[in-house]
């Protein structure tokens, strides 16, 4: 073999150990481990409006303090509130993927204290939520939950 064929060889084994080796350490990182603590005030007369606050702490010791918001429609009814929440997010591969628009929907009805549990995606990352509080609430709804970076 020539030396520029055995180049060009060499240059195509490293290139197609790099394309195997790529999506195995990718999904490594993907396993990054992310829980969120939150507080979450809703209200609700058709249109569905949730505003909050909490706290995102991943395994690596990264934390992020997070601004909570979720608008949405349907036929909806009520006002509530969770205090200490907590929502576990799956397919992370660094912190910043936890930031953006989740699809909702739910389902509830619930008065006095109450109990709430979702699983949200967005993309290949998803979050479940799970919650107690106070409020009386009764409908459907659809609509975005969206998790933003506190100033």
């Amino acid at each position: 073999m020539t030396p520029i064929k055995a180049g060009f060889a060499s240059v195509g084994l490293a290139l197609a150990i790099a394309a195997i080796s790529a999506p195995t350490a990718q999904a490594a990182e993907a396993n990054l481990d992310c829980t969120m603590r939150f507080n979450l005030t809703t209200w609700s007369a058709i249109y569905k409006h949730a505003e909050g606050s909490g706290t995102v702490t991943c395994e690596n010791g990264q934390s992020m303090r997070v601004k909570i918001s979720a608008k949405g429609g349907g036929l909806t009814v009520g006002k509530a509130h969770i205090d200490n929440g907590k929502g576990e997010f799956t397919d992370v591969h660094r912190m910043s993927d936890i930031l953006g628009t989740y699809v909702q929907g739910e389902a509830s009805a619930a008065a006095g204290k109450s109990a709430t549990a979702q699983v949200l995606t967005k993309g290949t990352v998803s979050l479940a939520l799970a919650g107690t509080g106070e409020g009386v609430n009764l409908g459907i709804s659809f609509g975005g939950f969206t998790i933003s970076k506190a100033d």
